[in-house]
């Protein structure tokens, strides 16, 4: 696959970017490497290889998935410029 000036013109315009002509000129041929390189990717086998997740083969520790308040409700409305009842204030904004 290559990718042409006008191509690339039209991916720069999908993508809202202003490019110049010097900038089009210069961009194409570096994203014809880049297809080059997945290109090769396509090549690889890699039939008999299981998905990897993490190299070092860890599992994280699971902590219980409870429901709970922080219990630091004071600690986080001390920041607050107004609370009331134990919850943020702020100010009405629909009439």
């Amino acid at each position: 696959m290559s990718l042409t000036r006008e191509d690339v013109k039209k991916v720069a315009g999908l993508s809202k970017l202003r490019m110049t002509d010097e900038q089009l000129d210069t961009m194409a041929p570096e994203l014809n490497n880049i297809l080059g390189f997945i290109e090769q990717l396509s090549e690889v086998d890699t039939d008999n290889v299981e998905p990897l997740a993490n190299v070092a083969r860890s599992t994280l520790p699971l902590r219980a998935d409870v429901v709970n308040d922080g219990e630091c409700v004071d600690k986080v409305l001390a920041n607050a410029p107004d609370s009331i009842e134990g919850y943020f204030a702020v100010p009405k904004v629909i009439e």
